[in-house]
């Protein structure tokens, strides 16, 4: 079995008809990424030669990542806010010469919503947030394949702790500690669950996160 099709039986029954696993094509593409290939339907890129340098756990869990990002419906669009955002504004100056009230206020509320989008697109403390919701949405995805929690959160520790040492540029090494951090304390929350739980023989602490 290749690892594409390895990682297709990865995807939960509710996305395998809408969501393809393909290798990237593009040059010196990222590890792992997702593009919208049309109206109602998902890619996920794998560089494999990237990829199959990583342990099997790991990439497991960076792969269901990828897919809780789909899940929360966090994946970057088409990019319609510039275009919206060059419309409302043109629209804005056209409205002015022939002063057309209504008309303007159309156009600047559009030019609004599209600046409003674009901001929240480049925000790094959202794309943070969406990145730490999506490796919630992996540990519990993980479970769902088998995995127990404590290494459900292991493994996800680990693939971050592999990435942040692969990882040259400063900003990018930052956002993978700020989520390793993120998992840390999500961890502990887990492990005081889990000790309330009458007869649980299993225990998490927050160093397992760190593989």
């Amino acid at each position: 079995m290749s690892e594409l099709q390895r990682l297709k039986g990865l995807l939960p029954p509710e996305n395998q008809s809408w969501v393809f696993v393909e290798s990237a094509a593009a040059i010196d593409p990222p590890l792992i990424d997702i593009e919208e290939i049309g109206s109602d339907e998902v890619e996920i890129q794998i560089d494999l030669e990237q990829w199959e340098e990583l342990a099997i756990d790991h990439r497991n869990l960076l792969f269901w990542h990828e897919v809780g990002r789909i899940q929360n419906d966090t994946i970057p669009r088409d990019g319609w806010e510039m275009a919206a955002l060059a419309i409302g504004l043109g629209g804005a100056i056209g409205e002015l010469w022939v002063q057309d009230g209504l008309l303007l206020l159309m156009a600047l509320g559009l030019s609004g919503f599209a600046g409003y989008r674009l901001y929240l697109k480049n925000n790094s403390e959202k794309r943070l947030q969406d990145a730490i919701f999506a490796d919630e949405r992996a540990i519990d995805l993980a479970c769902r394949f088998g995995y127990s929690v404590p290494n459900s959160y292991k493994s996800l520790g680990g693939a971050l702790k592999e990435l942040i040492d692969k990882t040259r540029r400063k900003k990018n090494r930052s956002f993978y500690e700020d989520r390793l951090e993120a998992l840390r304390k999500s961890a502990e929350k887990a492990r005081a669950e889990m000790s309330q739980q009458e007869g649980s023989e299993e225990s998490i602490t927050s160093e397992n996160v760190y593989g």
